[in-house]
């Protein structure tokens, strides 16, 4: 999953949220320098990653990927998996979505000295440019993708070829959303914090 759902898998707890947000950018045992309660988060983060990655939906929706992006097809399908949560209307409204986005931000920005540096820069240009609210909508996943694309050293496609596959196969995708992330938000209530 991408940014959008392991905040709201953070269900509120600022500790959560900072712990979820940052755990990609906390390597090897840096995650025991946090506080307790933050260590919890970015083992949360950690375990919604293996559920999500060795999930059999998952697994099938990356294979639309797979063609055009190859390994680089989860990152992909965790960014999709963020558009599909951010208008799922049993979960988001567009006013609901915009408040919990702030919210996110005034977390982060709250505990703005313990955000590892990397991070720091990224939620800069989080904020900046509202990406939790912007994967509402198909231009903000266009930029998520590019993104990526920019990053990626391996990776010889533009943001076109994973976005056309999102828009061939949009239905299917939000179809294997709507199996999976009940499934995911269950684990998430029964894991140990």
């Amino acid at each position: 999953m991408n940014y959008l759902a392991h905040a709201y898998l953070s269900f509120h707890d600022q500790s959560l949220i900072v712990g979820n947000m940052i755990a990609d950018y906390v390597k090897g045992k840096q995650w025991q320098e946090y506080a307790p309660a933050i260590q919890q988060g970015i083992q949360l983060h950690r375990a919604i990653d293996n559920f999500t990655d060795t999930h059999p939906v998952t697994m099938a929706a990356r294979e639309y990927f797979q063609p055009s992006c190859g390994r680089y097809s989860a990152v992909f399908i965790d960014i999709v998996y963020d558009h599909f949560l951010a208008t799922d209307t049993t979960i988001f409204t567009a006013a609901t979505l915009s408040a919990f986005s702030k919210e996110v931000y005034a977390t982060l920005a709250g505990h703005h000295a313990i955000l590892p540096p990397v991070f720091q820069q990224v939620f800069h240009y989080m904020r900046q440019h509202d990406w939790l609210y912007g994967y509402r909508f198909m231009d903000g996943i266009y930029k998520s993708f590019s993104g990526i694309v920019h990053r990626a050293k391996y990776l010889e496609v533009t943001a076109d070829a994973p976005f056309a596959v999102l828009e061939e196969h949009y239905d299917t995708l939000a179809a294997h959303y709507r199996t999976f992330f009940p499934e995911l938000t269950a684990f998430v209530k029964t894991y140990p914090h």
